[in-house]
């Protein structure tokens, strides 16, 4: 288990005398969410998604995030709840593994008893609050079992997107550009390339490409370093194409002649092609609406926990 995890589940439940103490935030079929409570999740909520209360300063986005975090303690005590409902029993033993491993995952005993202090519990009372964790856990997994896709839905969703699944090799280049006319006299062409022969020198005693070609480029690339991203044979003028998929990733190109100027070129990573067989497609579609079909089932399940039970958002009020 995660220590992010770990410390989030700290805060999800704490006991009962703490747990009242102060306004109510929500209640669930009369039992009591305090706001000291949301209070201390949403930090830990906030801090698994890498930000910080002080960081969100729009009003609109910390409402949204503590409606959010509100959520996911009514969604826990629902289950909980429902786990009271279908006489789910936890062993000793069960809950005296997962509590080792928390132990574990925050470090010595001394930091677990403080982490437990600061949370609002004694040992006892960590204990029991393991137990519900488990339980809900448990209650949720058994309630959100979805049947597997069919193979009709596999070959089906396969077939629709089998051309997806395959991927041409592909380069990630910048260039810079020197324009001339391809009916241009031959003192100009040479006139062109010397420029370009210029900036590739800078290149080449160490100057970054992206900043020569921000600099000197004349093609609307330029304010961008020169990036085109990644392309596949076929979507680039023939000598560029040919010119940019014989390098390996790191080098630069001797000038390239094309309709439109010269160029420099420098391939920055290579992907290269992907066939995916119909054995392999089929499973990776098979995994995927796997998945997805989880995730729905999910989202029913507490969807339908919320709407059969009585909650009172107050602190949305």
């Amino acid at each position: 288990m995660k220590l992010n995890t770990v410390l989030i589940l700290l805060t999800m439940w704490v006991p009962a005398t703490f747990g009242g103490n102060g306004p109510a935030a929500a209640r669930v079929n009369g039992e009591e969410i305090s706001e000291w409570r949301l209070e201390r999740y949403f930090a830990e909520f906030l801090e698994d998604q890498g930000r910080a209360v002080a960081s969100i300063r729009n009003p609109k986005a910390y409402k949204q995030l503590r409606q959010a975090a509100l959520d996911a303690l009514i969604d826990r005590e629902l289950l909980w709840q429902e786990a009271v409902k279908r006489g789910v029993v936890i062993s000793d033993a069960m809950v005296q593994s997962q509590v080792e491993q928390t132990r574990q995952a925050i470090g010595d005993a001394d930091k677990f008893t403080r982490r437990l202090e600061d949370a609002g519990f004694d040992e006892a009372g960590y204990i029991e609050y393991t137990r519900r964790e488990i339980a809900a856990r448990q209650v949720f997994a058994d309630l959100t079992k979805a049947a597997g896709p069919d193979e009709k839905q596999i070959r089906d969703f396969y077939e629709t997107h089998r051309a997806q699944m395959s991927r041409p090799e592909e380069v990630q280049a910048r260039h810079l550009l020197i324009k001339v006319a391809q009916d241009a006299d031959p003192s100009t062409v040479e006139a062109a390339r010397l420029r370009l022969e210029q900036l590739r020198v800078k290149i080449t005693q160490g100057e970054d490409f992206a900043s020569v070609a921000r600099a000197g480029s004349e093609d609307v690339s330029a304010s961008e370093g020169g990036d085109l991203g990644y392309f596949p044979r076929g979507r680039m003028l023939p000598e560029f194409e040919a010119a940019a998929f014989a390098l390996a990733p790191g080098a630069v190109s001797e000038p390239v002649r094309t309709a439109v100027g010269w160029h420099l070129i420098q391939v920055q990573n290579r992907l290269e092609a992907t066939d995916v067989s119909e054995e392999q497609g089929l499973e990776m579609v098979r995994v995927y609406l796997a998945r997805q079909h989880q995730a729905q089932a999910r989202r029913d399940v507490l969807a339908q926990l919320r709407s059969s039970n009585r909650i009172e958002r107050i602190d949305d009020e």
